[in-house]
C-alpha cells in the first residue's frame, strides 16, 4: 500500500514538482493538497486516520505553517508531519520540532534528503 501524504504548499509550481518527486522517488501518493493554514487544518483534522505524512510549508496564503502545527488536534503516532521550507534557520526548526514536527528540510539545499526521509517513511508504514 502506497504512504498516503497530504501537501500543504502555496506555489503551485513547486507543489507540482513535489507531487511529481513523491509519486515517482518515494512510491507514495499525494492524497490531498492545500494552498492555506485553515485549509490544511481543516482537512487533516477531519480525516484522521486516512493520511501518514503530511508535508507542511511554513509560509502560506494565507496563513502559516506553524498555525497549522498548533491547531492540529493531537494525532496517534502513525500521522507525521514533516515541515519543508525555504526558511529552514535554527529558530525555525527548534520551534517547528516544539509544535510538534518530525523533521525540517530546507527546500533549496535538503531535497534529497526530505525525500529519503519519505522513502524510510514508507518503509516503515504498516500495511
Amino acid at each position: 500500500m502506497a504512504l498516503q501524504i497530504y501537501l500543504i504548499e502555496d506555489d503551485v509550481r513547486l507543489r507540482a514538482s513535489i507531487v511529481d518527486a513523491i509519486s515517482s522517488i518515494c512510491g507514495a501518493v499525494v492524497i490531498g493538497t492545500a494552498e492555506t493554514e485553515d485549509q490544511a487544518v481543516a482537512w487533516l483534522n477531519a480525516h484522521h486516520g486516512f493520511w501518514r505524512l503530511a508535508v507542511l510549508d511554513l509560509f502560506l496564503k494565507p496563513g502559516t505553517g506553524f498555525g497549522v502545527l498548533q491547531r492540529l488536534i493531537p494525532r496517534d503516532a502513525t500521522e507525521q508531519v514533516i515541515v519543508l521550507t525555504n526558511s529552514a534557520t535554527l529558530e525555525n526548526r527548534n520551534r517547528c520540532l516544539a509544535l510538534g514536527a518530525l523533521a525540517v528540510y530546507d527546500k533549496t539545499v535538503q531535497l534529497g534528503d526530505f525525500l529519503d526521509h519519505c522513502v524510510r517513511h514508507h518503509q516503515q508504514t504498516p500495511i
